[in-house]
């Protein structure tokens, strides 16, 4: 490169040509490097002071050198300034004011020069390059990219894409799969990065999007848009559950994604390092997708919490060990897939949790409601669970249980709404034993109870409920699935995270709305005291002034 400086007019075009050529940039973007580089030379030998400009026709190579000065009544600088008999021999007509055109000789630049503008042109083509590739691939997210293993350093593998490098960080390979130099691996695309050393291109194999693109290329159908893989989900180089629907009746997509004697679903696996994967028929209705999902396990019974986003399974015990899966892989598979947490229960100890239930609920309804045991089981048996529902429920609904007549109900729901006053009292008791204050009993939504729940938080004043984000009041507390640690152990839960810990009320089913609300009216005084400081400022500048 540093004979492209003192090279003729030909072999400038030349030079321009094959660097342009080999990088797969713009001719123009080099022809602007040398530009830059020539520049810079010629300061260094004409001075730095000088605004200096160099033009290379990209058609002939001709190279025009010139500074830039301005033309003034007095001179100042003699680098960049002009006075107006000088202007007049470089330019007729010059006016003060003007910026005119000094030409310049051309320079014989030399080994120093030509090494500094080589610099310049690496720098700027180097640039142009990684904006080319960032641009190759910024859109690509989500694309299945084929590449050569370069090498593997600190566990991270790095693929030559052709035009860039990509990188498969360690937990985004799927384990125990060997990585070896000059190999060819496909990976999807996750992440495109600016970086000042070039673009940052994040692939991964573990990922269930990959799976997903990858029996795109083997299923036609999918491909087309017939079936559509509606979910998928991921235990890396072990096992996955994928959910698939057809949009023609006539088509099976289970049978689509498995294939003639499995043909299609064996290269998936193939490429996946044998990873089992379950092809699942989804469905809209919630129950019917998750008794699908856990398969191969025979579901009894499934009962859905819609509020908690909790499902409760019940199998048969000879089953239960195959839902739960070895180390709980099925049944959290099955929860990632479905979007719901799956609690799996055996017919026995589903038969003892409603008994406990029922029994406390009895327990509850003769204890508050002052009634005998055969009518408290009664109510359980009708489906009420709390004292509000019998408090609020209509009227009429309450007198046709079987055995029960008007006058009952209206002395159940007396009974019911006394039992929840008394209980709203004996809240408010401790709620000012815990040193909450009045004010917050004044904020929408919250209740005795849950006031009594802020007390035992420390929260105790509008300000520190007002310093909470939402999140932090009404996130619900995330529970881990059960889970065996073996084939024949016992059920198990995970030690809670912090992350599980949910939100000071997030016991209480609080939706979004009601708790921007609550943190709203919380803050509402930090307003009202803006506005009234407002006036005694504004009287005080007043005063200043006069």
């Amino acid at each position: 490169m540093a004979s492209a400086i003192s090279a003729n007019k030909a072999e400038l075009l030349a030079i321009a040509n094959a660097v342009a050529s080999e990088k797969m940039i713009d001719k123009a973007i080099v022809i602007e490097a040398m530009e830059e580089a020539i520049q810079k030379s010629a300061r260094n030998r004409y001075g730095a002071e000088n605004d200096i400009r160099a033009k290379l026709d990209p058609l002939t190579g001709d190279l025009t050198l010139w500074r830039v000065v301005e033309v003034v009544e007095v001179v100042e600088d003699y680098f960049k300034q002009v006075d107006l008999k000088q202007a007049e021999k470089l330019q007729a007509g010059a006016k003060i004011g003007d910026f005119i055109v000094d030409p310049l000789p051309p320079v014989d630049l030399g080994r120093i020069d030509a090494q500094s503008a080589k610099q310049v042109i690496f720098q700027k083509v180097r640039d142009a390059e990684r904006e080319r590739q960032y641009e190759e691939f910024k859109d690509r997210q989500g694309e299945v990219i084929t590449g050569v293993i370069k090498s593997v350093e600190f566990g991270h593998v790095i693929v030559n894409l052709g035009r860039a490098e990509g990188v498969i960080r360690r937990d985004q390979q799927i384990p125990r799969e060997a990585a070896r130099v000059g190999e060819r691996v496909r990976a999807l695309i996750t992440k495109v990065e600016r970086n000042n050393r070039g673009p940052q291109i994040f692939l991964s194999r573990a990922h269930p999007e990959f799976m997903k693109k990858l029996f795109a290329q083997e299923v036609p159908e999918i491909y087309d848009g017939i079936i559509e893989i509606k979910a998928a989900a991921r235990d890396p180089g072990s096992r996955a559950k994928i959910g698939v629907i057809s949009r023609d009746s006539s088509i099976d997509p289970v049978g689509a994604c498995v294939g003639m004697k499995g043909s299609r679903v064996q290269a998936v696996v193939q490429e996946l390092q044998g990873e089992k994967i379950d092809i699942i028929p989804w469905s809209e209705d919630t129950a019917t997708f998750v008794v699908n999902a856990l398969q191969p396990a025979t579901v009894a019974r499934v009962v859905l919490d819609e509020e908690d986003g909790r499902i409760e399974v019940v199998v048969p015990d000879d089953q239960l060990s195959l839902a739960i899966g070895r180390r709980g892989q099925n049944v959290r598979l099955a929860s990632q897939l479905t979007g719901h947490q799956i609690d799996i229960m055996t017919e026995e100890e589903a038969s003892e949790k409603r008994s406990k239930e029922f029994a406390e609920r009895s327990k509850m309804f003769e204890e508050e409601l002052d009634v005998d045991e055969t009518l408290s089981q009664l109510l359980v048996a009708e489906g009420f669970a709390e004292l509000e529902e019998v408090a609020y429920v209509d009227l009429a609904e309450l007198a046709s249980i079987e055995g029960f007549d008007e006058e009952l109900a209206e002395e159940l729901q007396s009974r019911a709404l006394e039992a929840l006053e008394r209980q709203e009292e004996g809240h408010r008791q401790v709620r000012r034993e815990l040193g909450v204050e009045d004010a917050l009993a004044d904020i929408p939504h919250l209740t005795e109870a849950m006031l009594v729940t802020l007390g035992k938080a420390g929260i105790k004043t509008l300000d520190d409920l007002a310093d909470l984000a939402t999140d932090e009041l009404i996130a619900k507390k995330r529970e881990a699935p059960r889970r065996r640690n073996n084939a024949d152990g016992p059920p198990q839960r995970r030690p809670q995270r912090e992350t599980d810990k949910g939100g000071v009320l997030g016991e209480y089913g609080l939706s979004e709305e009601q708790g921007n609300e609550i943190i709203m009216a919380a803050r509402a005084h930090w307003f009202e005291d803006e506005d009234a400081a407002a006036p005694t400022e504004e009287a005080a500048h007043a005063d200043s002034t006069q």
